[in-house]
């Protein structure tokens, strides 16, 4: 699900404000109705209205009381992105959470996890990031204002609604919010490739960790990388010398959970019992 915020076209007649938020796709709009965004208005294609993906999002709205146009599938070639499934809703520009206030409802009960984004910039990436983060309950993600992507519709769609449902935090200063971090007792690993790394299995994740993962290409910057308390490295053995950002937090997201031996009999139970997956997406 995916919010941008759109200049009116020149050439067309306008019906939205330029401070008008975008969210597209079928589960980016549902999950946005389902936990109380305040959308405006939500449009979807006429040729759409039989499916039954689309009809529990005309029934959400109505009980939400968000007004529904229906439109011809043409209407939506107005918007910047392709990917809309023929479901596009307006609503109010994303709503980041505070940093100290995420750590103030901290309740304990287990090791905190957070995921701080070094300047990644690829707005697909960080939907991918936010999706694994909330599927492995990770308390927030945490985002640079400047040099990097923030929560637009393009973050959203492939967040697959997960941007809905985890705080996420934008910070003038990344530095500055890991040293937050710090004195909050929470130790800071970021991934890295270098020779001082250590290996995932050999870093201990299971305390209280916030992962720092930095931009395709260049890394963590010398200052976050100054910051970390350690760094870690994923084990490769092919030819091709990195992951790709989101790869690399999923892949070490989950070394985290299996160091705190999170795989349990209950979270089993809870997909036997028809529990959501991330594979039904």
């Amino acid at each position: 699900m995916e919010r941008r915020q759109l200049k009116r076209p020149p050439s067309r007649p306008a019906d939205r404000r330029k401070d008008e938020d975008i969210v597209y796709g079928l589960h980016a709009v549902r999950e946005a109705l389902v936990v109380g965004d305040r959308l405006r208005i939500v449009h979807v294609a006429q040729e759409r209205v039989r499916d039954q993906a689309v009809r529990a999002i005309l029934k959400l709205a109505q009980e939400a009381a968000v007004p529904v146009e229906l439109q011809p599938y043409g209407y939506f070639a107005r918007f910047p992105f392709k990917a809309h499934q023929g479901v596009v809703a307006v609503g109010e520009p994303f709503a980041y959470a505070d940093l100290h206030e995420v750590l103030r409802r901290r309740t304990g009960d287990r090791p905190a996890l957070f995921v701080l984004l070094d300047h990644v910039t690829d707005p697909q990436n960080l939907g991918a990031i936010l999706r694994t983060a909330e599927c492995v309950g990770a308390d927030a993600v945490i985002l640079p204002e400047r040099r990097a992507a923030g929560v637009t519709a393009t973050a959203r769609k492939a967040a697959a609604g997960a941007s809905e449902h985890i705080p996420v935090v934008q910070v003038a200063n990344l530095a500055e919010a890991i040293r937050t971090l710090k004195k909050a007792g929470i130790w800071v690993a970021g991934a890295d490739a270098g020779p001082d790394c250590l290996m995932m299995s050999a870093a201990d994740m299971a305390r209280d960790v916030a992962l720092v993962i930095g931009a395709e290409g260049s890394g963590l910057t010398q200052l976050v990388r100054r910051e970390c308390d350690f760094l870690v490295a994923i084990p490769l053995f092919g030819r091709t010398s990195s992951l790709n950002a989101s790869v690399a937090a999923g892949v070490l997201l989950y070394e985290t959970l299996r160091q705190r031996k999170m795989f349990t009999s209950e979270a089993v139970r809870v997909l036997d019992d028809g529990g959501d997956s991330f594979y039904n997406h």
